[in-house]
């Protein structure tokens, strides 16, 4: 009996928390690690780019450089959106992109104790993009990796 508490208070001692971003895409809510995002802008409008793969939601002026922008709902196989959307500026060891997004939610602290891998029945192409899930009090949180959604990453995958 006395083992049981042990290895729960174990389990609650090595728990690790993470504070995620949370995004709306469609219906889906998905979530990308506080750490990797430099910033937030609301109300984007990239260029779009003649010939590229469609996952590329276009061109933007960021600080003197230009970023190649992801839509997340082009990857996920949803219609195009009308108007503007917001964009996450995020970093990955291969440099900065920006990810196009319905609308962003709020910082949530997740626990690791909470976190789901990708079940083997999500097809291939999803599984290679998200990183597992999160359960939340009401509902699941996909974890976003920003190394599986960089752009050149994903043009090789293609």
């Amino acid at each position: 009996m006395s083992t049981a508490r042990t290895t729960r208070r174990k389990k609650n001692v090595t728990a690790e928390l993470v504070e995620m971003c949370s995004v709306r895409v469609g219906d889906g809510l998905f979530g990308i690690p506080i750490k990797h995002i430099l910033e937030i802008v609301g109300s984007a409008r990239p260029q779009p780019v003649p010939l590229a793969p469609a996952f590329v939601g276009g061109l933007m002026h960021y600080r003197g450089d230009v970023l190649t922008t992801v839509s997340l709902r082009r990857l996920l196989g949803l219609a195009p959106t009308e108007g503007t959307q917001d964009l996450l500026v995020v970093e990955s060891s291969a440099g900065c992109y920006g990810l196009l997004v319905d609308s962003v939610g709020e910082v949530l602290t997740v626990s690791s104790a909470d976190y789901e891998a990708n079940p083997s029945t999500v097809n291939e192409r999803r599984r290679s993009l998200f990183a597992g899930a999160y359960k939340l009090k009401d509902g699941l949180m996909v974890m976003l990796d920003p190394e599986r959604l960089e752009p050149v990453r994903l043009a090789r995958a293609g």
